[in-house]
């Protein structure tokens, strides 16, 4: 199992906008089709911070619901174009992690 720790930054205004967005399309969208979200978080002192994180049970999983999500035209045509409007996409950071053995989040 594995963690994928999202953080990008929304442009200057959309942070509101951005949570708004993510919690009423992109979550469920992505849960509908699978996916574990295990938290999704803004930054106290950057107005900008938006991070999300998502839990994997394998590689194999990983690379079957980025399939599932991405590739649909519901993604491709009315959900990514969105995206670009919010977020500062140059900003984004993904990193894959793993949670230690007393990590309460396992």
């Amino acid at each position: 199992m594995f963690f994928e720790l999202r953080e990008y930054h929304t442009k200057p205004g959309q942070r509101e906008r951005w949570v708004r967005f993510m919690e009423e399309v992109v979550i469920p969208y992505q849960v509908s089709k699978g996916m574990v979200v295990v938290g999704s978080f803004v930054g106290q002192e950057d107005d900008t911070l938006y991070v999300w994180m998502r839990r994997f049970d394998s590689e194999a999983q990983r690379e079957a619901l980025y399939k599932a999500v991405y590739e649909t035209d519901t993604w491709k045509n009315e959900i990514s174009p969105q995206v670009g409007e919010m977020l500062d996409r140059e900003k984004t950071v993904v990193k894959r992690i793993e949670a230690t053995p007393r990590s309460v989040i396992r």
